[in-house]
């Protein structure tokens, strides 16, 4: 699985930090980043809440 964060789309609304902070992190202009590109398949549950949760549906998973 891949993460992918559209930046057309993000707010920097950080719902995805807080949902699943060991995977995003607000980057110098409060865009959401990935940290991880590639998460363990234990941190599924995590990414998806993080896309399902992002107001602006700018969170992908691919894979």
């Amino acid at each position: 699985m891949k993460i992918r964060v559209d930046r057309e789309l993000c707010e920097g609304n950080s719902v995805c930090v807080a949902l699943a902070p060991a995977l995003f992190d607000l980057d110098d202009d409060n865009m959401a980043v990935p940290m991880v590109e590639n998460p363990a398949a234990e941190a599924m549950a995590e990414a998806e809440r993080a896309a399902n949760g992002c107001p602006r549906e700018a969170i992908a998973l691919d894979g």
